[in-house]
């Protein structure tokens, strides 16, 4: 902070900035710089930063509410929305139970491209299936199903392969007691190598 700075009004309104802000925040999976925050919203970095204190405090109850079950910190020079430590054992029964239930149809099919292509790109993933496999692709990880298992040397994005967790959950010894692909999922390999961008 200190930084000296002409706020921009927002209609007079900086609860309409507050409101952008969090909408941003409540996207990003990582931490994110106050500087590329505050060039997304169009306002000076200084306000910016004034505006993620502000949510800050707000969220811990600071402002005359009451204290929120996430915070907003700033880690490893960026700002991200986390739930808050007091409700570990919370968040943690929920993610246990989680782990009993059922796969959707979207997981199970996005499970199997993983299996069946990898190491794979989020990208070339969603090129398979046609839809953004984003919550699913944290779905799968949160469960242990699938992992990083590199980078991608011509774009940088992450591959993803799947776990030995798999294999023990389909009684598999490894891979190749996957059953053959083309019954199952004839377009796939018609599909060949996707080339776009596959963060």
């Amino acid at each position: 902070m200190g930084e000296t700075y002409e706020p921009v009004p927002d209609d007079a309104l900086p609860e309409r900035q507050l409101a952008a802000l969090e909408a941003v925040l409540m996207v990003v999976d990582e931490p994110v710089a106050a500087a590329t925050l505050a060039e997304s919203l169009g306002l000076p970095t200084g306000q910016v930063e004034d505006l993620l204190h502000e949510l800050a405090a707000d969220y811990r109850g600071e402002a005359g509410g009451r204290a929120r079950g996430f915070e907003l910190r700033e880690l490893a020079g960026g700002w991200r929305i986390y739930s808050s430590p007091d409700m570990a054992d919370v968040v943690g029964r929920f993610i246990v139970a989680g782990q009993t239930a059922r796969l959707t149809q979207q997981a199970l099919e996005t499970l199997a491209v993983v299996a069946y292509r990898q190491p794979v790109t989020r990208g070339g993933i969603s090129a398979i299936r046609g839809v953004n496999v984003e919550s699913v692709m944290r779905t799968l990880h949160a469960r242990g199903l699938i992992e990083e298992v590199g980078l991608d040397e011509a774009s940088g994005a992450v591959l993803y392969g799947t776990t030995t967790e798999f294999l023990e959950r389909l009684g598999l010894e490894s891979l190749d007691g996957l059953p053959p692909l083309a019954p199952y999922l004839p377009d796939l390999e018609q599909l060949g190598d996707y080339e776009g961008d596959h963060r």
